[in-house]
């Protein structure tokens, strides 16, 4: 991404999102939502598993049963679109020979390399489901894929705000999928235009928060 095309490069991305509450009710062009997702798909995940998913909430109905799971804020019912995403715990029980196809179809994996890859991957998660440890993984890879789509709309000049805070069972819910205990909600993301400007907050001093070799020792440092 560069200035010449219209798009913020990743740093300005980073530097100039914001939590955005309130938006203008411009819906987000369907070309700009393709791109959108298909970048926050490009996300890395666990074992290349993918364990998420994302669903699109634009309808009135669902926006304002979202703005209600979220305890009345404000900014699922204003954002023409809420990106919810979800995690899927139990994905790699599931065929995954699309996945592995694709890796040999690009050159990026051999045949020996994803047949061992695929007895690798099944280790790994017997040992996440011994220390139930699977939901929390997949959240993992939804969070990434999110922050994905959280840079990747302030680069087109859209405004985001990632949610913790809502009703699972409810969201599951306005979602259609309360029944799937393999399925959980990882974050909330309400996209559109802003409707305000909201200011940098501020963030800690780096070397309060980034420490070389172990935690909390500032004594090193780029050199």
């Amino acid at each position: 991404m560069t200035q010449d095309s219209g798009l913020l490069t990743v740093p300005q991305a980073i530097r100039t999102r914001r939590s955005i509450r309130h938006y203008l009710p411009d819906p987000v062009p369907d070309e700009q939502l393709t791109e959108l997702l298909d970048l926050a798909l490009e996300a890395p995940s666990s074992w290349n598993v993918q364990a998420r998913s994302i669903v699109v909430v634009s309808d009135d109905k669902g926006r304002d049963d979202l703005a209600r799971a979220t305890g009345g804020q404000p900014h699922p019912r204003e954002a023409p679109l809420t990106l919810v995403f979800v995690a899927a715990g139990q994905a790699w029980r599931e065929d995954l020979s699309d996945i592995y196809e694709q890796a040999r179809h690009a050159g990026a994996w051999n045949e020996d390399f994803a047949a061992g890859f695929s007895r690798a991957t099944l280790d790994f998660q017997l040992d996440l489901e011994r220390r139930d440890l699977l939901r929390e993984y997949a959240v993992k890879d939804a969070v990434i894929a999110a922050t994905y789509a959280m840079l990747a709309a302030t680069s087109m000049g859209l405004a985001t705000s990632p949610m913790n805070g809502w009703d699972e069972q409810e969201v599951k819910r306005i979602i259609g999928i309360e029944d799937r205990d393999d399925l959980h909600i990882a974050v909330l993301l309400p996209v559109g235009r802003a409707a305000e400007v909201r200011a940098h907050p501020g963030r800690r001093p780096r070397d309060r928060q980034a420490f070389t070799g172990r935690y909390g020792n500032t004594g090193g440092g780029p050199r």
